[in-house]
């Protein structure tokens, strides 16, 4: 092989070992909280079956929020800001989700709880964020969670001075595909949206 054969290849090795670092550092944030997802780390939360526990006198308020990574266009927030119930007791939130753009993209949600020490207290049995979202040009979506904080939370001493968890959100692209013309039903309903969040 020709000194010039070699430095091309070392050439392409070099451009292929920088891609891959640019990759990886584009994927690392969503995969480590999908890690956590699955470990339970970090304040996660699992996924859960219907709650037949007992409920409990003690309530809990739970504080929603909601984010998008920096590439994902989506409009997206929580409908309600709290919500205060007891523990042990079922409760249904809702996000509201729109797309601004003349693409239908899909999405997933991933998820996390403060302060991280409730986390494994947090359940939820079922979840916008347990399978990917579509949303069309100008669509909007009214996306929800069923929850209960789990009783065991009362037998934990060091649970015992929380009295408010929260639950966050952010919203990744997972694909995107453009869409030739926008009909004049989405695009009505974009500028309703739009001219409904330049108010609020």
């Amino acid at each position: 092989m020709t000194a010039q054969a070699k430095n091309k290849r070392a050439g392409f090795i070099l451009a292929g070992l920088v891609a891959g670092m640019v990759g990886m550092a584009y994927a690392a944030v969503p995969l480590y909280e999908i890690f956590c997802q699955v470990t339970g780390y970090g304040g996660t939360i699992t996924k859960a079956e219907a709650s037949e526990a007992p409920i409990l006198d003690r309530t809990m308020s739970v504080r929603f929020t909601a984010n998008t990574h920096r590439d994902m266009p989506w409009v997206f927030a929580p409908s309600q800001l709290t919500q205060v119930s007891k523990i042990g007791q079922q409760q249904i939130a809702s996000y509201d989700a729109y797309n601004p753009t003349n693409q239908r993209i899909t999405g997933t949600a991933v998820f996390n709880v403060t302060p991280f020490k409730a986390g494994p207290y947090f359940s939820k049995i079922d979840c916008f964020c347990f399978t990917e979202q579509t949303l069309e040009p100008g669509e909007k979506v009214e996306m929800t969670v069923t929850y209960y904080v789990d009783p065991a939370i009362a037998d934990d001493p060091k649970l015992d001075d929380v009295t408010e968890i929260v639950l966050s959100y952010t919203f990744y692209i997972t694909s995107f595909e453009d869409v030739p013309e926008m009909s004049h039903e989405a695009m009505t309903m974009g500028e309703k949206t739009a001219k409904e969040n330049e108010d609020n």
